[in-house]
């Protein structure tokens, strides 16, 4: 299930991350890449254990934490502390599957990799090239969204960045461990909350039908969730 979510930062969110992200040192990106993921990874990154990181990772999962769509969409149980990468002209990620376990050095806990987010700090203006493409069940997705926005998409899919060759792509990048393990069910459940909205928009909350498939999804969530 791949779902491009607007807006997740404001216009100011943006600047300031991207202020800071500019006063500080970026290093090569094959440091957080798996053995076979950096013979085709060519990037820049913020060191993980940057203050920078930490300062900008918490304004971004302050927005997810704020973000209905992402909720709905991810079922998030766990989310990487978020990193940020850089693009320039000539850079390219090939196509690669994102590692299944990561750590968190600071908590001291692994997370199973099930939902990948790229959020786009740059505007497509400002580059050509660098699309994320993503081969999903309808084949390959190019995806290239507003400076705010977010894509999401299961982590086990082949995905790729296209080569640079012009101007600088700048984004945010992590992982959720979904309470959802599975892709199927967590988009069964997307469809079924977005249609319980779109009848609450109609209906009122306390109709026969709208409390009867409100039930029907939350029994479903208590059924696969894995906590």
């Amino acid at each position: 299930m791949l779902i491009a979510i607007d807006n997740v930062l404001t216009a100011d969110e943006v600047r300031q991350a991207r202020q800071a992200l500019e006063a500080t040192a970026w290093v090569d990106g094959r440091v957080t890449a798996g053995e076979q993921a950096a013979t085709v990874k060519l990037n820049l990154q913020i060191p993980q254990d940057a203050p920078v990181a930490k300062e900008i990772g918490g304004l971004v999962l302050r927005a997810l934490g704020r973000n209905p769509a992402f909720n709905s969409a991810v079922l998030p149980l766990r989310v990487l502390p978020p990193m940020f990468n850089r693009y320039d002209a000539g850079m390219t990620f090939g196509a690669h599957v994102d590692s299944a376990i990561r750590h968190v050095p600071e908590a001291g806990i692994r997370i199973r990799t099930d939902v990948s987010s790229t959020l786009f700090l740059s505007d497509p203006s400002e580059y050509d090239g660098g699309e994320l493409v993503v081969e999903d069940t309808y084949g390959s997705q190019k995806v290239k969204l507003a400076a705010g926005s977010m894509v999401v998409y299961p982590a086990t899919s082949l995905h790729a960045v296209t080569p640079i060759s012009r101007g600088s792509r700048w984004a945010s990048f992590f992982w959720t461990q979904s309470m959802i393990r599975d892709d199927g069910q967590r988009r069964l459940l997307y469809d079924l909350d977005r249609a319980i909205m779109e009848t609450r928009r109609h209906l009122p909350d306390d109709n026969h039908g709208v409390v009867g498939l409100t039930g029907v999804y939350h029994n479903l969530l208590r059924q696969w969730a894995e906590m």
